[in-house]
């Protein structure tokens, strides 16, 4: 589960599909956001967004027709912004961020370096971090996509028991089209979630999670009188 042919069925539609083509491995378009949207700036400045009042944006943004905003978002640009998203209060949009076409971001969520395909929703109190979400990717209220090692160093990935070091310093997950994870669920750096596949809420998860599985916490629980 290497390449992004094994996260994303079909990437059509999505304007910077070129990202995926040229790349070996599903983390490597995290590397070409950066390039790619400077030399867009270059080329084709977006024109100065109509943003309601509330909305404040610096930098280079791209705003699809049909997308919403609520007051108290912020975005750092560049960002590219597809067609009929929602951007719902508090939002923080941070520089060399793809929020693809029909998407949610929502209340106190905070997303950086990272790209939401399309129909992704992260609409209650999110952190995404450099990483990538497939076609109607969803998290719960709370996810937390961790993207950067206590210990330093460049982050790994682990794929059927072989340690492959990602040579990016930081690097939070990527979720295949249609992945769910529960609320308040840590998804620890370096983490490749299968389509269709979910994390339950809680889960503190870290590796490779194969398609159409679940990811479950057990514990135990007792119940005693009150005294």
């Amino acid at each position: 589960m290497k390449k992004w042919t094994d996260y994303f069925d079909s990437l059509d539609g999505f304007a910077f599909r070129q990202w995926f083509e040229e790349s070996e491995r599903v983390w490597e378009p995290l590397s070409r956001i950066r390039e790619g949207l400077d030399r867009l700036a270059e080329q084709s400045p977006p024109k100065a967004p109509d943003f309601p009042e509330g909305v404040t944006a610096t930098g280079p943004v791209w705003v699809g027709e049909g997308t919403t905003f609520e007051p108290g978002v912020y975005i750092r640009g560049p960002v590219w912004i597809g067609a009929n998203c929602r951007i719902r209060h508090n939002a923080y949009l941070r520089e060399y961020s793809v929020i693809g076409d029909g998407s949610v971001v929502g209340n106190a969520t905070e997303v950086k370096n990272s790209i939401l395909i399309a129909e992704c929703e992260v609409p209650h109190f999110n952190y995404v971090g450099d990483s990538i979400l497939g076609r109607k990717g969803h998290l719960g209220a709370g996810v937390i996509l961790s993207n950067f090692k206590q210990t330093g160093g460049t982050v790994t990935v682990i794929i059927d028991g072989e340690k492959i070091d990602t040579g990016l310093r930081k690097f939070g997950a990527v979720l295949g089209d249609n992945a769910t994870v529960g609320c308040n669920a840590v998804l620890n750096p370096g983490s490749l979630i299968g389509p269709g596949s979910v994390v339950y809420p809680n889960c503190n998860w870290r590796g490779t999670l194969p398609a159409r599985r679940i990811a479950k916490v057990r514990q135990s629980m007792d119940v005693v009188p009150m005294v």
